[in-house]
């Protein structure tokens, strides 16, 4: 085993991060958790990533999110991970909570994608090996597949606990009537939905609006919020206008008919709002999903240590009144 080159903060327990119940479980989230979509790949400097990492950790955030695809490229921010582990927290392994997914696309073919079994059954086994572990504490089916039987996705995740390779089960962005079922057949299975995990932010309440939270709530499901800050629209990043070295200027996810007149305008509402509050515009959006205790945590992602504590100020958010949450409402698209 390589010697470990860190030793965690003493008080990384009383930095001031909560806990909350993940639905009726044994199982505490911290209130803030680290997802490593971005910029933990093999393109990014593996140095940046471990600090990020460690930092996170040193502030209580024991829950990393990642997924079989996560990079770029595909698999890399699973094996960064990996080589944290086996560097850093590999004497911590208790103390961490660790989830990944399989649902979208990671390999060619007609078994790297979607629901069946076989894809993600084979795919958790990659993200081990990768992430240098025995066993994830969650594993996600990534999305609903439509076409593939639902006991068929259903019981691999069933399986997948039993043979001890993930101690808890859940399910991301699937649609209400698929999520009930899924409560209900992996509980007669004594093998609970411990999450549901789903994009939710101050721009988009679809999950709230339709009823996915609640839901959850009702069957004793925890709610993870992924999106919390809309891929940079909810900060100052877009204020006046596309930066040059943007999401949206770079062309990923976020595209630049994104950014209406109309959404430009709420942004800057909501942005003079969080300002009367003496926050940023991210510290307000992030302290506004957690007003919600049935939403169990929120997975904010990051490209420095700085932004992350800057994150991380959210937990120290004053409550909201309700002249504010009324001017919050007043900006939904």
């Amino acid at each position: 085993m390589i010697n470990p080159i860190y030793t965690p903060a003493p008080a990384r327990y009383d930095s001031g991060m909560k806990y909350r119940r993940c639905g009726r479980s044994g199982i505490l989230l911290p209130e803030i958790s680290l997802g490593l979509w971005h910029n933990f790949g093999d393109v990014n400097p593996l140095s940046d990533s471990m600090a990020m990492l460690h930092y996170a950790f040193d502030h209580g955030i024991t829950h990393f999110d990642l997924a079989n695809n996560y990079g770029p490229s595909y698999g890399s921010a699973e094996e960064t991970f990996g080589i944290v582990m086996e560097k850093s927290f590999a004497p911590y392994r208790d103390e961490l909570f660790i989830s990944t997914k399989a649902g979208y696309d990671m390999w060619p073919g007609p078994y790297g994608n979607w629901g069946s079994r076989k894809y993600l059954m084979a795919s958790l086994d990659q993200s081990l090996r990768r992430m240098k572990l025995d066993y994830v504490d969650l594993y996600y089916s990534h999305r609903f597949d439509p076409e593939t039987p639902l006991e068929e996705t259903l019981q691999a995740l069933v399986d997948i606990v039993r043979q001890g390779k993930a101690l808890y089960v859940g399910i991301s962005r699937w649609p209400a009537e698929a999520a009930r079922k899924a409560y209900s057949y992996l509980a007669e299975r004594d093998v609970r939905c411990l999450i549901y995990q789903g994009r939710y932010n101050m721009l988009d309440r679809a999950d709230e609006a339709g009823g996915i939270i609640s839901e959850a709530a009702d069957n004793g499901v925890g709610y993870i919020a992924f999106s919390p800050l809309a891929q940079g629209l909810l900060t100052d990043r877009y204020l006046n206008g596309i930066p040059e070295d943007s999401r949206i200027a770079l062309g990923g996810h976020l595209k630049s008919n994104s950014l209406t007149p109309g959404l430009l305008e709420s942004v800057r509402k909501l942005n003079g709002l969080a300002a009367e509050r003496g926050q940023s515009l991210a510290e307000m959006a992030l302290a506004w999903i957690l007003r919600d205790r049935k939403v169990t945590s929120v997975i904010v992602g990051a490209s420095s240590t700085s932004q992350l504590q800057r994150n991380l100020s959210a937990l120290e958010s004053p409550a909201f009144s309700d002249d504010e949450l009324q001017i919050i409402d007043s900006t939904n698209p």
